[in-house]
């Protein structure tokens, strides 16, 4: 089995009262080919000055991690079929609720992908509908989570 691994690093600053809830949330997320990713709670969530809302938060994290697993498995089924996609942009949103116990978490996420392809063999609205469920189905991440996980594909399937 394969292993993934992420590092997650915060450190309070020495002007911060962490006892009072007085610290900032920025943190990086560091990752094995060297990326590292700015990174705080959200803002909807935490105020300013204590978030930062130019770094990503877990939430957005989710929803496009979500969204790029669909978006890699639907290229890769896309190329098996000879199909010769241009482009590929996604508008993800992701929906916090309340459970029944009353705790917080994003129960519905919507992917809106829109490809576009070239060449001579160009796929049909019903064989694009038929990728993006079987990309939803193989996908690592859909396959992970209790999410609810929509597809709404959008524009053109032609260029």
């Amino acid at each position: 089995m394969t292993t993934y691994r992420a590092s997650v690093v915060w450190k309070r600053r020495d002007d911060e009262q962490f006892a009072n809830n007085r610290y900032s949330r920025a943190h990086e997320w560091l990752f094995d080919g060297g990326a590292r990713v700015p990174a705080s709670a959200s803002p909807s969530h935490v105020r300013l000055p204590f978030s930062d809302p130019a770094a990503v938060d877990p939430e957005e994290a989710y929803v496009a991690a979500l969204s790029s697993c669909h978006m890699l498995f639907f290229l890769w089924l896309a190329a098996r079929h000879g199909f010769s996609a241009i482009s590929y942009e996604d508008e993800a949103t992701g929906e916090m609720a309340q459970s029944d116990d009353g705790r917080e978490w994003i129960a519905r996420v919507t992917l809106r992908p829109e490809v576009n392809f070239d060449g001579e063999n160009r796929p049909s609205e019903a064989e694009i509908g038929v990728l993006h469920h079987e990309a939803h189905e193989r996908c690592y991440l859909a396959n992970s989570v209790k999410t609810e996980v929509v597809v709404e594909a959008r524009g053109t399937w032609q260029s």
